[in-house]
């Protein structure tokens, strides 16, 4: 698919979202009063920052020394020869610092928090990665760091827990609801705004209210960067299609946000299909969603006909959200973006594959992408190329997986 006109694409991706955090009907800003103001500040920082070269010089910095980039664009020749279709590259986001993607986004928020003064962090996570990486740029930059995870996600994601211990986060158990990520996020979200002049919130994924999306999207853009830059050295040409998992969306936007108005590459974005497209079996929100608003941002969520937030399930933590950030939403309606999904069983048997193929453990979000890259690798020709999102890898699922083959470690 196309859009309209590739002027109306290079437009979209340099203007939006506009001043009120828009992406067309979806984004903007729906907070209490109390942080209305924190998020203007915050909106004016990173305007500055982004502009800054000191600030961007000393990031690039960080995500160089500290973090590991740039990462490899990796041929996955066993993979690619199972599938006997396209050729199989993936972008090897796990083998950053602390095991994923995220650490880009955390990285880049805690200098802004120090720049804006803010010496005490908060911040939401599912699959534990981002509290990771956000305990680790905290720990590298001596701030405080309190890290709120549904009681659910702690115990099939103990070990991140103890990692962000170690780094001298305080993790806060969430007890509420369905004890997953959107619990985690209303107590950040109560948190700060209980402590809002002394915290600066570092949401994780490209949601919320303005300007998180916007932000979180354009600190991951390196993915894409990356990417782009890569595949053109490797095969002399633009990739056909680019596939990445998506829950809230962060490495899936910074993949293909370089690739907008390269309107002959297909992006697909894979959700998750828990045990099917039945209500509270899944977090498949364009299979199963309709517009709402949650938790400062109107966009397609998971809710019932009078608006009640659905339950949601995935095999991974980190898709496990009832809501997709709102830049996914835009450019789906304008068929930029397709979105399919994966369930629990394929994602399971994929993780296997994976790691027996290429000696490599993926995460189980990242698999979801991996599912559907070998669907697509599969139904096109030998000379077609696709790159997966390899978001992060899966050392912290192994425990979870091994209790779901039942083997006894």
């Amino acid at each position: 698919m196309s859009l309209d006109n590739a002027h109306t694409a290079r437009l979209d991706r340099f203007t939006l979202p506009d001043a009120g955090g828009h992406f067309g009907g979806y984004g903007g800003v729906y907070v209490p009063e109390t942080l209305m103001t924190a998020l203007q500040d915050l909106g004016a920082a990173y305007d500055l920052a982004r502009k800054d070269p000191v600030f961007l010089t000393e990031l690039r910095h960080h995500l160089k020394e500290f973090a590991g980039r740039p990462t490899e664009l990796c041929f996955a020749a066993r993979l690619t020869e199972h599938c006997g279709g396209a050729k199989i590259y993936l972008k090897r986001e796990d083998l950053l610092h602390t095991g994923a993607h995220k650490i880009n986004n955390a990285l880049a928020q805690a200098l802004l928090a120090r720049r804006m003064g803010k010496k005490r962090i908060i911040a939401e996570t599912g699959a534990g990665q981002h509290g990771v990486a956000t305990a680790a740029a905290c720990a590298k930059f001596g701030l405080d760091c309190v890290v709120y995870m549904g009681a659910h996600d702690m115990e099939r994601q103990s070990l991140n827990v103890f990692r962000m211990r170690l780094m001298g986060a305080e993790v806060r158990g969430v007890t509420a609801g369905q004890q997953t990520l959107k619990e985690a996020i209303n107590e950040a979200m109560r948190d700060w705004v209980t402590n809002v002049r002394s915290t600066h919130y570092i949401l994780g994924t490209a949601y919320g209210s303005h300007p998180y999306p916007m932000m979180v999207r354009d600190f991951h853009r390196v993915i894409g960067q990356e990417a782009k830059e890569q595949i053109l050295a490797r095969e002399g040409r633009l990739p056909d299609e680019l596939i990445a998992c998506v829950g809230g969306g962060s490495n899936a936007i910074g993949l293909f946000f370089e690739f907008l108005e390269d309107t002959n590459v297909r992006m697909i974005g894979v959700e998750a299909g828990g045990h099917g497209i039945k209500r509270g079996e899944h977090a498949a929100r364009f299979a199963g969603g309709r517009l709402g608003v949650l938790q400062g941002c109107k966009t397609f969520l998971l809710q019932d006909a009078e608006g009640q937030i659905e339950s949601t399930h995935s095999v991974s933590a980190g898709l496990d959200y009832a809501a997709v950030g709102p830049e996914h939403a835009f450019y789906r309606d304008r068929g930029r973006i397709e979105f399919a999904y994966a369930t629990d069983d394929e994602v399971m048997a994929a993780f296997q594959l994976c790691s027996r193929l290429e000696g490599i453990i993926p995460a189980l979000e990242s698999t979801h992408a991996i599912v559907e890259g070998m669907k697509r690798a599969k139904a096109l020709a030998k000379d077609k190329v696709i790159i997966i999102n390899l978001s992060g890898r899966g050392d912290k699922d192994v425990q979870q997986v091994a209790k779901i083959l039942n083997v006894k470690l």
